[in-house]
This record gives C-alpha cells, sequence and structure tokens, in this order.
C-alpha cells in the first residue's frame, strides 16, 4: 500500500481527469482514487437509497463503454505525481462491472503499481461467470447487499430485468468460493425496509453461505434519491452488527492523516468533487484539504453561478452539483 504526501493534481489538464477523481476520503477505503468506468448513472439498479439520484440509463448490458486506455493512460500520470493513495478503487457514477473491459483494467493497474486495486459493486451482475474471472485479480471487492426477502429486494433497488435476488446470491456464493482475496460486504440498511428482526435474520443466512471477509453496516447518511429512504442512527447500527458476529462493523467517519499539504484550484476542485457525491462542509475540507474560509468563499460563489446547490438531509447542508 502507498502512502505518501499528498499534493493538487493541478499539473495534469482538466479533460485529462474526466473519468479519474481524487483522492477523495472513503469511509472504507481510506484515501481513495476513484475510476469512473461507465457514463453517469448507467446502472442495472434504481436504488431508493442512491446518493446520485435516480437512475437515468438503466441497463444490465455489459460493454464498453468508456476507453480503458485513455484511463490507464491518465492513471499512469497520476501515479507519477506524490499523491497519497490507499486504493485505486473502480466505482464512480455508475456500476462498474457493466464495462465489459474491467478485468483487462485491473491487470493493467496491476501491473504498472502495488497500490491495492478495489472495486465496488453493487452486486447485480456478480452471477455472470465472466464478470467472476475479470474480478478475480482485485484486491479487494466491496459488494453492496441489502436483503434475503425477493419483495424488499425489488422494493429497494427497482432491477432491471433479468437481475433477481435469487442470481446475485448465488452469484456472491459462487464468487466467495473461487475468489482468493478480500471481500467486504457492504450491508445497507434503510429505515422501515430491511432493518426488522424478520428482516436481519434472513440476512444473517445468506451472509453465513457468502462467507465474506467483512461485513460493513452501513446507512442512508447522503442525500438520497427518494426522500423516504431514511437512516439508521449509529447507535441503531451498533446494536445490529452484534447479530453478525466479530467480522462485523459499523461504518466509520473517516479521519484524514495530519501531514497533507492544502488544496489549490478550489472551484476546480469541489466540482470535481461534488459531480460524484454530494458533501457537507467538514466532509468537503477533510477531503480537499481546503482552508475553511476559502472553502466557503468558493462554495458562495458556485452557489451564486448556479453550478451548485444546497440540500438538507436529516439536519444536515449538503452540497452537490447541479
Amino acid at each position: 500500500m502507498s502512502l505518501v504526501k499528498i499534493t493538487p493534481l493541478k499539473a495534469l489538464k482538466k479533460d485529462n481527469l474526466q473519468n479519474i477523481y481524487g483522492p477523495v476520503p472513503s469511509r472504507r477505503l481510506g484515501y481513495s482514487l476513484g475510476i469512473d468506468l461507465v457514463p453517469f448513472k448507467t446502472c442495472s439498479y434504481n436504488c431508493i437509497y442512491c446518493q446520485l439520484g435516480r437512475t437515468t440509463c438503466q441497463t444490465a448490458e455489459r460493454k464498453k463503454y468508456l476507453p480503458v486506455q485513455k484511463i490507464l493512460k491518465d492513471l499512469k500520470k497520476i501515479l507519477k505525481q506524490n499523491i497519497h493513495i490507499d486504493f485505486v478503487t473502480l466505482s464512480g457514477s455508475g456500476e462498474p462491472t457493466l464495462n465489459s473491459e474491467i478485468g483487462m483494467l485491473i491487470k493493467a493497474i496491476k501491473k504498472i503499481t502495488d497500490i491495492p486495486v478495489a472495486v465496488i459493486t453493487n452486486s447485480s451482475l456478480i452471477y455472470k461467470k465472466d464478470l467472476q474471472q475479470a474480478l478475480l485479480n482485485a484486491d479487494v471487492v466491496l459488494p453492496t447487499f441489502t436483503t434475503a426477502n425477493p419483495v424488499t429486494f425489488k422494493m429497494i433497488h427497482r432491477p432491471i430485468t433479468p437481475i433477481t435476488l435469487e442470481r446475485v446470491v448465488k452469484g456472491l456464493v459462487n464468487f466467495r468460493k473461487i475468489y482468493k482475496g478480500q471481500i467486504w460486504l457492504e450491508i445497507m440498511l434503510i429505515k422501515k425496509f430491511n432493518d426488522t428482526k424478520q428482516e436481519l435474520k434472513l440476512l444473517k443466512k445468506i451472509i453465513n453461505k457468502i462467507k465474506p471477509d467483512r461485513i460493513q453496516l452501513n446507512t442512508v447518511v447522503r442525500p438520497p434519491s427518494e426522500k423516504y429512504a431514511e437512516p439508521l442512527s449509529l447507535s441503531q447500527l451498533n446494536k445490529i452488527k452484534t447479530i453478525f458476529g466479530k467480522n462485523c462493523e459499523a461504518v466509520a467517519e473517516f479521519k484524514k492523516p495530519s501531514n497533507l499539504i492544502k488544496s489549490t484550484n478550489c472551484e476546480k476542485n469541489i466540482l470535481a468533487y461534488l459531480k460524484r457525491r454530494p458533501g457537507t462542509l467538514n466532509d468537503l475540507q477533510k477531503g480537499l484539504s481546503i482552508n475553511i474560509n476559502e472553502l466557503i468563499k468558493n462554495l458562495d460563489r458556485l452557489l451564486i453561478t448556479k453550478k451548485i446547490k444546497k440540500r438538507i438531509h436529516e439536519g444536515k447542508i449538503f452540497y452537490e452539483s447541479h
């Protein structure tokens, strides 16, 4: 794992970074350099809790969505900078496993850096054998799983045909049998949907079959696509984690290293951050290492020019891209 001093990516042209963003602070992966492998909001699900809003291009078709060779070329440039990166993360603005070249990209990244590669996936396509093979070279796979109830599954994810809960479960179980890396299973919990005793009991049975290395409880911490998708409290998460055993944790807030250099080109970096995820003032300050007064000044300017907007979620003010 590479842990070096962070400096801004100001030497790279803006258009060179359109599919690579960060490093951004991740509650699960530390400082994560993210890579988008599909166009914005191209996904097989239309989840009620999604921080990016409703899916605009819902599909289950795997194909070459974005130029992987161009992404790899840009990544090589970034890796030459003195940047603190804990993981190179294939994730972003849609479901990355829809890109049929994800396996080739993982192999190529492993040849040019020893920084571990993580793949964040909604698990919808994991039943496909070609995708399972493509993910074998990743260091960590972080699948999302929410429920063992087919009715709840459809209510939360609103999946496109031919995706079913049965296929997702079978895919995760079979993938575990052949994958030698780490599986960190994210359980996204939503109030009144999958937090009942019955739901959790069924969920535990399936998790025991998947056998993840870690179980990470998450909830709706950022503004969701549907207002009725409400979060659980930290105390509720801590209570639930006792059900799943010692390898279960409630995802904690990210704490930044103390040796970061303040970011320059604030407006560009703020817009790049908010394009991928809504953020509070605190999120932005931690993620971008910008002086608080400078950050507020730039946010005010972006609000006036209507490049960003405010949204209140659970009593917190979030900034998000227009």
